[in-house]
């Protein structure tokens, strides 16, 4: 297998800790994001979307962290990365796609850009985007696990799962930018868990090879 990915990209993070917790190994090729290598010719061949991370599996070359995810636990599904009733795949999916789908997207490096040039907001009202939408998410993430039926270590149950795997980039890049963090303690108590393990700790974009 090869990745495609960039060291700070929180979506080539939850790739790496997936990964990890499957104790699989994959070639890691690096496409730096802000010098603009995604747009070049070269990777547009590979992946016309020109985000990262990209998994090439044989003939499979497959884009999109949470599709990329669940073709690896389907692929090789033990250790499991979703648990094993229904009910709680679902919720454990609910918690990712929260993540990935409604918090990332007004946060990444695309959007970031745009708000410097063409819309030319200062660091500090970027800053405020970003920790704006933040805290709208982790607000409503908080109250989810407060509401859980039966209080767990990891998002859903005793072993990390795919929320987790969504979470923890998250909470990363959050502190990146300084927003604050402490009244979600339910969210901070997780990730501090989940950093412990090696899975997660080696993931994290300071002991990337790319990392600068």
């Amino acid at each position: 297998m090869i990745i495609y990915d960039y060291f700070r990209s929180s979506a080539s993070f939850r790739l790496r800790i997936a990964l990890n917790l499957k104790q699989l190994t994959a070639e890691r090729r690096g496409v730096h994001l802000v010098r603009g290598e995604q747009k070049q010719a070269a990777y547009r061949e590979v992946n016309p979307q020109g985000l990262v991370p990209f998994l090439v599996d044989g003939d499979l070359g497959l884009s999109q962290s949470l599709a990329i995810i669940e073709y690896l636990e389907e692929k090789y599904p033990t250790p499991p990365l979703l648990p094993a009733d229904i009910e709680s795949r679902a919720f454990a999916r609910q918690i990712a796609q929260l993540i990935a789908c409604d918090i990332h997207p007004l946060n990444n490096t695309r959007v970031l850009a745009y708000l410097s040039d063409p819309l030319k907001l200062d660091e500090s009202a970027r800053t405020r985007w970003y920790c704006g939408w933040i805290h709208e998410g982790f607000a409503a993430l908080e109250a989810m696990l407060k509401r859980r039926a039966v209080q767990s270590p990891f998002c859903v149950g005793d072993f990390p799962t795919i929320a987790d795997i969504c979470l923890v980039p998250q909470v990363t890049n959050a502190q990146r930018f300084s927003c604050a963090l402490d009244p979600f303690p339910m969210i901070m108590a997780i990730y501090d868990r989940a950093m412990q393990l090696p899975a997660f700790a080696d993931a994290h974009p300071s002991r990337q090879p790319d990392a600068s």
